[in-house]
């Protein structure tokens, strides 16, 4: 089961100098990406326990577009064992004009990260029905 959500990085997320963003931004949409998995596998929108890796690979600025993918890849009595990717797939080229934008030919992989989520036994509706 898979989840991707692509989304605009806004100039209202950038936090240091240069519009750069900073890498909880690529966490809250790994946070989205589990939400969705956890509601269409359990119908529920379940709890983020941890991280157990995260890295980030390359930086992410104001006007970028960031897809951000993740898949459940294993399934315990209540948890959920999951992997997250982002891409930047365009990037803003403020060197041509303030508007300017390119799609990247190749995706750029700017986050992996993996991390665990729980939905309560209780709260489990869908796979109750299984």
């Amino acid at each position: 089961m898979k989840s991707l959500i692509r989304m605009r990085i806004s100039s209202h997320d950038a936090h240091y100098g240069g519009n750069l963003v900073d890498g909880a931004k690529m966490l809250q949409l790994f946070g989205d990406v589990a939400t969705e998995l956890l509601i269409i596998n359990d119908g529920d929108e379940g709890l983020f326990c941890a991280y157990d890796n995260v890295e980030f690979l390359a930086p992410v600025y104001a006007g970028d577009y960031i897809e951000a993918a993740g898949e459940i890849v294993k399934i315990g009595n209540s948890s959920r064992k999951m992997v997250f990717e982002a891409k930047k797939v365009i990037a803003p080229r403020t060197d041509i004009s303030a508007s300017a934008a390119d799609v990247l030919a190749e995706p750029i992989v700017v986050c992996r990260a993996s991390g665990t989520c729980v939905v309560p036994k209780e709260c489990q509706r869908k796979l109750i029905k299984k």
